[in-house]
């Protein structure tokens, strides 16, 4: 296993470097180099965004189940960031979790930070964009093979570009 592919696993596996999940940036940059972060005020975000994306992506709401309209997305394309559009997963990725939201087993490398979540007792792990900071979803153990994972992921934290025609 090469060192990219086990930073990767770890990232998968909730693991981070510094033996927690408080804001464990995934140490996997993608192709082209690091991320350049996108840093916006409060109100930046607010004229970008609309009301939902604003609380879900800047104050990590939940969207409600079967509300997006990517459930139903079958195309090949590219799953980006609503608030700065950094690619996120591939179409291949996404899979039906009957949970009512967008879910993939998969991301693409090094564009997730993750942190424990006690919102509802119990801890959960949440992600967010590694460019932008926004609130994405929660990562679960009970995803399909090969990781094992399911990125439980608000559809209006998403934008979808599909793959050009060839």
């Amino acid at each position: 296993m090469n060192r990219r592919k086990l930073f990767h696993w770890m990232a998968l596996s909730g693991i981070s470097g510094a033996g927690g999940l408080a804001w464990a940036a995934t140490p996997v940059a993608p192709k082209g180099g690091a991320i350049e972060k996108l840093t916006l005020t409060d109100e930046q975000w607010k004229k970008k965004l609309s009301a939902v994306q604003y609380q879900v992506l800047r104050h990590e709401a939940t969207e409600a189940p079967f509300s997006s309209p990517l459930n139903d997305e079958k195309r090949k394309g590219v799953y980006q960031c609503a608030g700065c559009q950094l690619p996120l997963f591939r179409s291949e990725m996404k899979y039906d979790s009957k949970t009512g939201w967008p879910s993939f087993y998969l991301t693409l490398p090094g564009v997730f930070g993750l942190r424990t979540d006690f919102k509802l007792i119990f801890p959960r792990t949440e992600y967010h964009c590694i460019r932008c900071g926004g609130h994405h979803g929660h990562v679960f153990d009970d995803g399909p093979k090969p990781s094992g994972k399911r990125y439980c992921n608000n559809g209006v934290a998403l934008s979808f570009e599909p793959d050009p025609k060839t």
